[in-house]
């Protein structure tokens, strides 16, 4: 059955829009997935679903999260699959010895990757930002709260997005059964 990975944006940050995972979990269950864990405490789960797309479960999410907690909530769903090619692109994997502050921007539909573009000039070097075909990477060498990329993709210019740090990424990788890259 695949397995797929949900990334829930701007939850449980400071006193907003707080979901308690095990409640998320028992919502998840109820919609019909099945083999639901998460990670962290940031709205990461895992979940294995036999039909539809990675786009039909995340708006069906979104919509059952705004009826349950009463809050909008954008999701981005990534099959094993995705999740394990927006991993193998990243161009900055083997270079950041520090994976909290290497980032990566998940969008849903990766035509929405183009929007992100504009934000390379805000890039000041030894920062490094790249919009890849299935993700943008973030690689914040002095910081993630001194990044204006960081700034703009937490901002109006990422709402369509949803970011996670390196490590976050490789733990889900694995908890979903899919194959990291050698880093």
């Amino acid at each position: 059955m695949p397995t797929f990975v949900a990334l829930l944006r701007g939850i449980n940050v400071g006193n907003a829009k707080r979901i308690p995972m095990a409640e998320l979990r028992d919502l998840l269950g109820e919609l019909g997935y099945t083999g639901v864990a998460t990670l962290l405490n940031s709205g990461n789960a895992v979940f294995q679903e036999s039909k539809g797309t990675s786009a039909k479960h995340a708006s069906e999410m979104s919509a059952a999260i705004a009826n349950k907690f009463q809050i909008e909530v954008p999701v981005i769903v990534k099959s094993a699959k995705e999740l394990a090619a927006v991993a193998t692109e990243n161009p900055f994997a083997k270079e950041a010895p520090d994976r909290s502050r290497l980032l990566i921007a998940f969008v849903q539909d990766a035509k929405s990757l183009a929007g992100l573009k504009p934000l390379q000039h805000l890039a000041i070097p030894p920062e490094e930002f790249v919009v890849g075909k299935y993700a943008a990477y973030l690689h914040c060498v002095t910081g993630i709260l001194e990044s204006k990329v960081g700034k703009a993709l937490l901002g109006k210019e990422g709402k369509a997005t949803t970011t996670r740090n390196w490590a976050t990424v490789l733990k889900l990788l694995a908890l979903a059964g899919a194959s990291a890259p050698e880093v």
